[in-house]
C-alpha cells in the first residue's frame, strides 16, 4: 500500500465547504493516498482580525506539507483587506499559475469542440503587487512592477511545460506597444529564452487581439504564457468558452511548494444550496495527484469525471436540455463520479497514466544572474498636486524656480504633454508630472543627449519647489542604463 502523503486542506467560504467535501469524498473513494491537515483561512479569519486572512499557525502546516488544496475564499469588501490568494502565491513563491482548459464536446455544450489550451500565467508580479496610492483628490495610482528574474522564471517554465506535455507551440501575449518597458521586458525575455527551444513553435501577440482570437478561434493556440493580470482574464475567457468556468482547475507551483484550486470564486449567492459544480476543484485535485506522483489515481478520478459528463450527468451551470440527461446537485454529481470509478470514457479522450517524471517546476532553473549595468541619473519627474487649470501658468512658474543647473523639459497630465506647446482641448486633472533634466542636456530632435545630474541638484530643486508652496506628491528618477534611456517619453514629447 502506498504511504499516505500529507496535504493541507482549506475548506474555504461560500460554496467552498460544499465542493471541498464532495471532492474529498471522490478522492477517498478512488483510493488517493492522502492525509489531510485542515486549516482555517478566509472570511472568518479576516473578521477575527487577521488582515491577510490566515493565522500564523496555518503557515506551519503549509511549510510542513508543501501542498495546499484550497476551496474558494471570500475577501471582505473594504477595510483594506489584502487578497489571501495573492498572499499565498507570493509568500510561498508560487510563481507559475497553470490553467488548462479542454473542450468536452459533445458531453458539454461549446462552440469550440477542438479547444485545448493551457494558460501559463506569471503569478507574483505585475499590477498584482497591489501597491496603490491616492496621490491627489482626483488621482489614484497602481504600480506595475515587472522584474527580469520573474519574467525569466515564468517564460522558461512555459517552454519546459510545453516540452514535458508534448505541446508544440508557445504564444506570448503582452501589451508592449503601449507599456514598452514593463511588457517590453517580458516580450524581450520570451524572445531570448525561446532561442533555447528551437523544437517548439513560438510567436508573440498583443493581448487585446490575442484575447479576441482566443475567444473566436481557440484551436489556433496551444500554450499561452503571459503576465499576471492578462493571464487571470484570458484563462477565465478560455474556460468559459470551453463550457464553463466551473469546470476548470488550476495549479500554482513554485520550487518549494504548490497550491491547487478551482479558478472560480466563492459564489456566496448560491452557497448552501447544494447546486454548485464541484468539477473545478475536482480537476484541481487531479492536478495535485499528478504533482504528488499518484498518476493512476489521478487518471481514475479524471476518467470517471469524464464518464459522468459523457452520460449527461450535469450540474445547473452546464445543464442543457436535449444534451444533458439529469440535473444533479453538488453531492449527487460527486456520487455519479464515484459510481463510474474504473470506467473509461467512450467519446471523450481518456487520461492516460503517464510514467512518473519531474514536473516542470522541479526542473533546475538556471541560477538567475542579476543584470550588471551602468546606471546614470539624468533627471527627475516631479509629480505635483496643483489645483490650477492652465498648464502654461504652472510651467512659467516652474521655469523661474529651476535655478541654473536644471531646466524644465515638459509637463504632462495623465501622460500627455501639456507644456510647452500643449493643446487647449486636453483635459487636465490635479496631478501634474514635471520633468527636469540637466540645463546642458540636448533633448530636442530624434537623438536626445542627456547629461548626468548630481542627486544634490534634485534635492535643491525639491527644496525650492516646497519653499514656493508647491505640493510635491512623489518623484521618479530618470536613468540611463548602459547609455540607453530607461524611462518612457510623454505622449507628444
Amino acid at each position: 500500500m502506498q504511504p499516505k502523503t500529507r496535504i493541507t486542506v482549506a475548506m474555504g467560504d461560500g460554496i467552498g465547504p460544499e465542493i471541498m467535501r464532495e471532492t474529498l469524498r471522490v478522492l477517498d473513494a478512488a483510493g488517493a493516498a492522502l492525509e489531510p491537515e485542515f486549516i482555517e483561512v478566509g472570511e472568518a479569519e479576516y473578521r477575527a482580525g487577521y488582515t491577510s486572512g490566515i493565522r500564523p499557525e496555518a503557515w506551519d502546516s503549509l511549510r510542513r506539507t508543501g501542498v495546499l488544496l484550497k476551496a474558494p475564499i471570500t475577501t471582505p469588501l473594504g477595510g483594506g483587506y489584502k487578497s489571501l490568494n495573492v498572499t499565498l502565491r507570493k509568500t510561498l513563491g508560487l510563481y507559475a499559475n497553470v490553467r488548462p482548459s479542454r473542450s468536452l464536446h459533445p458531453a458539454v455544450a461549446t462552440r469550440h469542440p477542438k479547444l485545448d489550451v493551457v494558460i501559463i500565467r506569471e503569478n507574483e508580479e505585475d499590477l498584482y503587487a497591489g501597491i496603490e496610492h491616492q496621490q491627489t483628490p482626483d488621482v489614484v495610482q497602481c504600480l506595475k512592477l515587472v522584474s527580469r528574474s520573474g519574467c525569466e522564471r515564468i517564460v522558461r517554465y512555459a517552454f519546459e511545460y510545453a516540452r514535458h506535455h508534448g505541446r508544440h507551440r508557445v504564444t506570448c501575449m503582452t501589451k508592449d506597444n503601449i507599456m514598452k518597458l514593463t511588457d517590453g521586458l517580458f516580450h524581450r525575455v520570451f524572445q531570448e529564452i525561446g532561442k533555447e527551444y528551437p523544437d517548439l513553435e513560438q510567436d508573440h501577440q498583443i493581448i487585446d487581439i490575442g484575447t479576441a482570437r482566443l475567444a473566436d478561434t481557440p484551436e489556433r493556440y496551444d500554450v499561452v504564457v503571459t503576465m499576471n493580470l492578462y493571464g487571470d482574464i484570458i484563462s477565465d475567457v478560455v474556460a468559459q468558452i470551453a463550457g464553463s468556468v466551473g469546470l476548470a482547475g488550476s495549479a500554482n507551483v513554485g520550487d518549494h511548494g504548490a497550491l491547487f484550486e478551482a479558478i472560480h470564486g466563492s459564489a456566496p449567492d448560491i452557497a448552501g444550496k447544494n447546486i454548485a459544480n464541484p468539477s473545478g476543484l475536482l480537476e484541481a485535485a487531479v492536478l495535485m495527484l499528478v504533482h504528488l506522483g499518484q498518476q493512476e489515481v489521478a487518471a481514475k478520478v479524471h476518467n470517471a469525471w469524464l464518464c459522468a459528463l459523457e452520460d449527461g450527468q450535469h450540474t445547473a451551470d452546464i445543464y442543457t436540455p436535449g444534451t444533458s440527461q439529469a440535473l444533479l446537485s453538488t453531492s449527487d454529481f460527486a456520487t455519479a463520479v464515484i459510481e463510474r470509478l474504473g470506467r473509461l470514457p467512450q467519446q471523450l479522450e481518456a487520461m492516460q497514466v503517464a510514467p512518473a517524471a519531474p514536473a516542470p517546476a522541479a526542473t533546475s532553473q538556471p541560477a538567475f544572474k542579476r543584470p550588471v549595468a551602468e546606471q546614470q541619473l539624468v533627471g527627475v519627474d516631479v509629480f505635483l498636486r496643483w489645483d490650477g487649470f492652465d498648464p502654461n501658468e504652472l510651467g512659467q512658474q516652474l521655469e523661474t524656480l529651476t535655478g541654473h543647473r536644471l531646466k524644465l523639459k515638459l509637463i504632462t497630465n495623465r501622460g500627455v504633454k501639456v507644456y510647452p506647446n500643449g493643446h487647449a482641448e486636453t483635459f487636465c486633472t490635479d496631478h501634474w508630472r514635471c520633468r527636469f533634466v540637466a540645463a546642458t542636456a540636448r533633448v530636442g530632435g530624434s537623438q536626445p543627449e542627456f547629461t548626468p545630474v548630481p542627486f544634490a541638484d534634485i534635492l535643491a530643486l525639491l527644496h525650492r519647489l516646497v519653499d514656493f508652496n508647491l505640493y510635491v506628491i512623489k518623484t521618479e528618477h530618470l536613468y540611463l542604463m548602459d547609455g540607453q534611456r530607461a524611462f518612457s517619453l510623454g505622449q507628444g514629447e
